[in-house]
């Protein structure tokens, strides 16, 4: 069997589209918060938490929806820490992030030992799933319905909440203030607005985002918590953000290159290839990409600068 022949398949599309989807909620996570001056590199160590707590709440309450939902409040109450340790404590942004990433590496294998007496995975708990949606007449169309349709539901939501998040940042007061503050913090308090105040916000809505991604991945992409699951997906949506220009639709493209990367990582396992040669083509692609972005601009700025 060829790699074309796994490639140019339906299937292979919709593994792109399921691979794609929890880093559309990291990169989310990572445009509101950059939107608002923030230096977050803790989308990583939230979404973790969130793929945690999701199982953990789901167990429970025996309910998929009610598990989800603890999730991400205890993932918004987590950035407030994250925000209170960086804006009221002064901390530094990068070693705080770099701090929690840490923590909850090792926090999430702990909670999880405490509670299962394992330090791998959350097999022994009857964790619950976030429902798939057919959709209709979608679904009965050759080739299309099998790439679209079918879905858990949270991939469907990633689309509404590009739009959302577009409409929020680009289309409201509180996104022009959110902006302000990130591109002159200074100018925003001389008109009244509290910069503390929004990057707080913006870190909570970034928080429950995260959630959002992790949730998919323990309770969408898999059935169960595994340590260190999230590998990476926080970085590359961050990734994807700056790929962006740190707009949602722009971060959107982006990740989905990274997610077609995913898919590939994940057809030519199936072949006899080096594991280790599979499982870096992601970080690779990633790599690349942030040259080329970093390339582009600094020509970019050149030209401006020879212009003036």
């Amino acid at each position: 069997m060829n790699v074309a022949s796994l490639i140019f398949t339906p299937k292979f599309l919709a593994t792109i589209i399921r691979m794609t989807t929890p880093l559309i909620y990291a990169m989310l996570a990572a445009v509101i918060v950059n939107r608002a001056g923030v230096m977050n590199l803790a989308v990583e160590s939230t979404m973790l938490t969130g793929a945690l707590l999701g199982v953990l709440f789901s167990t429970w309450t025996k309910s998929a929806w009610l598990g989800f939902l603890l999730a991400i409040i205890g993932c918004v109450l987590l950035s407030l820490a994250i925000g209170y340790a960086a804006f009221v404590l002064k901390a530094d942004e990068s070693l705080n992030g770099v701090a929690f990433n840490l923590m909850m590496q090792g926090g999430t294998i702990f909670i999880l030992y405490l509670v299962t007496g394992s330090k791998g995975m959350s097999n022994d708990l009857q964790s619950k799933v976030l429902p798939k949606w057919d959709i209709p007449i979608i679904k009965d169309i050759p080739f299309i319905g099998t790439v679209f349709s079918g879905h858990y539901l949270l991939t469907y939501i990633a689309v509404i909440m590009v739009i959302f998040v577009h409409v929020l940042i680009f289309r409201t007061k509180f996104g022009l203030r959110l902006r302000l503050v990130g591109e002159n913090p200074q100018a925003a308090e001389s008109v009244g607005i509290n910069s503390q105040k929004m990057k707080m916000i913006a870190m909570c809505l970034a928080g429950g985002i995260s959630a959002i991604g992790g949730c998919f991945m323990s309770m969408g992409y898999v059935s169960w918590f595994q340590s260190g699951m999230t590998a990476g997906r926080g970085f590359i949506g961050m990734a994807s953000s700056t790929l962006g220009g740190n707009t949602p639709l722009g971060g959107s493209l982006a990740s989905f290159l990274f997610g077609t990367a995913d898919a590939i990582a994940i057809t030519l396992s199936t072949l006899s290839i080096p594991g280790e040669f599979v499982t870096m083509i992601p970080y690779v692609v990633t790599v690349i990409g942030l040259v080329v972005s970093s390339s582009l601009s600094g020509k970019a700025g050149k030209r401006k600068g020879d212009k003036k």
